[in-house]
């Protein structure tokens, strides 16, 4: 069970106040709806006019900040790079069980996001491996070509022992034109 600081708590509420709905600050932080909502009720019920009406009276307007890129443990899974996800799923592998719930927090990501990225990953895998054997007409036009290199081998080594023994026919009892 996960355990997060007052701070952390006071800014979930204060952006559950502000308009922002329980279901999909869950989905943007990674902290259960229910969780979220017990936050806010308990916070209602500790002051009726105390640490959450100074909260709705806040006047300045929270406007999101749009800048640089930001660090991928910073950005929403979905926002991830192909590259990112691939070295995310190869560094979870090597991770005990015991030790992986910790991780991924230290990661920004849920045990599902993890999860996802390893299907995406899979899939990825698969289409790059069919993408070899899409080539298919090549392949059978391969073996086609190795098959008929094979025979002519075989037929070109068949003349040559032929003509060995022509040669020693005709050491051992001269040609066929000759009276013996």
């Amino acid at each position: 069970m996960a355990v997060y600081s007052e701070e952390f708590r006071d800014r979930m509420v204060e952006r559950m106040v502000e308009g922002m709905s329980a279901t999909s600050l869950a989905e943007e932080v990674g902290v259960s709806q229910p969780t979220l909502s017990l936050w806010l009720k308990k916070a209602a019920a500790r002051s009726a006019e105390g640490k959450l009406g100074r909260m709705k009276r806040r006047k300045e307007p929270v406007a999101p900040v749009k800048s640089a890129p930001r660090p991928a443990e910073a950005r929403r899974p979905g926002e991830w790079s192909a590259s990112e996800k691939f070295s995310v799923v190869l560094e979870a592998a090597a991770i005990s069980n015991a030790a992986l719930g910790e991780w991924l927090r230290a990661k920004g990501l849920r045990e599902a996001d993890l999860t996802a990225f390893r299907e995406e990953v899979r899939e990825a895998a698969i289409a790059g491996m069919g993408a070899k054997r899409a080539s298919a007409p090549e392949a059978k036009r391969i073996k086609e070509l190795e098959r008929e290199l094979k025979r002519k081998e075989a037929a070109l080594a068949e003349t040559a022992a032929l003509l060995v023994l022509r040669k020693k026919a005709v050491a051992l009892w001269g040609e066929e034109g000759e009276d013996t």
